[in-house]
């Protein structure tokens, strides 16, 4: 069975909007290509520019890159950021707009991240959108 996921509205480079389902998170990491690039496949050990926006399942967007109007960029597929972001953006082609659904032991487990208002056990919810990565 295929988990129900959220919608994201918006297209490669807008801020995306989520709408969830009423359904529970999905236990393990699901990653949905919205829509698929054209550039080269991202690889481990590189370094990987993306705009993002971060929410909490069912709860409130906890940080996005696209208020601040600048990207970010982070070595991908070598442990810097959450093992879900290392799993669900290695091997994805560049231009590509990502929706990550990542459970808890893929997150920030069950210490959370309280001072972005992320709770421990809680399953986050990403759309990346993988401008570069070189």
């Amino acid at each position: 069975m295929t988990a129900v996921l959220p919608e994201a509205t918006g297209g490669f480079g807008d801020k995306p909007n989520l709408t969830f389902p009423d359904s529970t998170a999905p236990a393990e990491l699901e990653v949905l290509v919205l829509s698929r690039g054209d550039g080269d496949l991202v690889e481990a050990g590189q370094e990987i520019e993306v705009h993002y926006l971060g929410q909490t399942w069912g709860g409130r967007v906890f940080d996005n890159s696209y208020d601040r109007g600048s990207t970010i960029t982070f070595p991908i597929g070598q442990g810097a950021v959450i093992s879900g972001w290392d799993d669900g953006l290695v091997g994805q082609q560049i231009g590509s707009r990502v929706l990550l659904s990542i459970p808890p032991h893929l997150g920030y487990g069950d210490r959370g991240v309280p001072q972005a208002g992320i709770r421990g056990g809680d399953t986050l919810v990403f759309v990346v959108d993988i401008v570069d990565a070189r």
